[in-house]
């Protein structure tokens, strides 16, 4: 049996192509496939580069099979890019359960590291950043949603979500129902023409959001348990 293949796991820019390494452009320029998130967004990334390769999707909704045909293409010794819809592959993103699969089977991952929202965001916020718990998007489900942040209420760490432009709002007034009025830092289309990046409090982005026609997705950074929440022991 020939040599295993290797999974190389691609960041692509979220939004500005420039946001990309020179050694993410040679990998794409050297494997045999790219499979990727969104093939639209995929072929228009490697199109810009003059990088023409096959591109096989892989998305939420892809057959069970998918991956599996992928791991046997691995395993019979292509080179495959993973690349997201935007950012880094396996951080909220189908290609998670491709990375578990190859770890399996014992095939070389080898990480291509550059854009990220999630460390974008943080880098700016100003609020601490010596640990923090990413939790992705809350559910689209109040009941579920508003769960969760009963569980984070008392975390003490810096806290950091995604969210729609259909429940940034919604989600921002459960907050201060559940968590109290706090500091917050929201990320709107981050690197794109419109970014935008409003620092407050909870109540304050709510009535700036209440000011404006709401597009794009939202990075959230949102402060831990204030220091006077925490048990006073003496």
């Amino acid at each position: 049996m020939g040599k295993k293949g290797t999974l190389f796991v691609v960041a692509t820019p979220i939004g500005n192509l420039q946001d990309i390494t020179l050694r993410a452009l040679d990998v794409l320029k050297s494997v045999d496939l790219v499979v990727a998130e969104d093939t639209r967004k995929a072929l228009a990334l490697l199109s810009h580069y003059n990088i023409r390769k096959p591109v096989l999707s892989l998305h939420r909704h892809s057959p069970g099979r998918r991956i599996e045909e992928i791991v046997r293409e691995l395993k019979g010794g292509k080179k495959i890019a993973l690349i997201s819809e935007a950012g880094t592959p396996g951080i909220s993103d189908p290609g998670e359960e491709l990375v578990r699969r190859c770890g399996e089977e014992g095939i070389d991952t080898v990480p291509i590291p550059g854009a990220s929202a999630l460390t974008a965001a943080l880098s700016i916020s100003g609020l601490p950043t010596r640990s923090f718990l990413f939790f992705s998007f809350p559910s689209r489900k109040r009941s579920k949603r508003k769960k969760l942040l009963e569980e984070l209420k008392e975390y003490p760490h810096t806290l950091v979500f995604f969210e729609s432009p259909h429940r940034i709002k919604e989600t921002l007034e459960d907050i201060l129902e559940i968590m109290g009025d706090r500091k917050v830092v929201i990320c709107r289309e981050m690197t794109k023409l419109y970014e935008e990046i409003y620092r407050g409090m909870v109540s304050e982005a709510l009535n700036w959001l209440a000011q404006k026609e709401i597009k794009g997705e939202f990075t959230v950074v949102l402060e831990g348990r204030f220091p006077s929440k925490a048990v006073n022991k003496s």
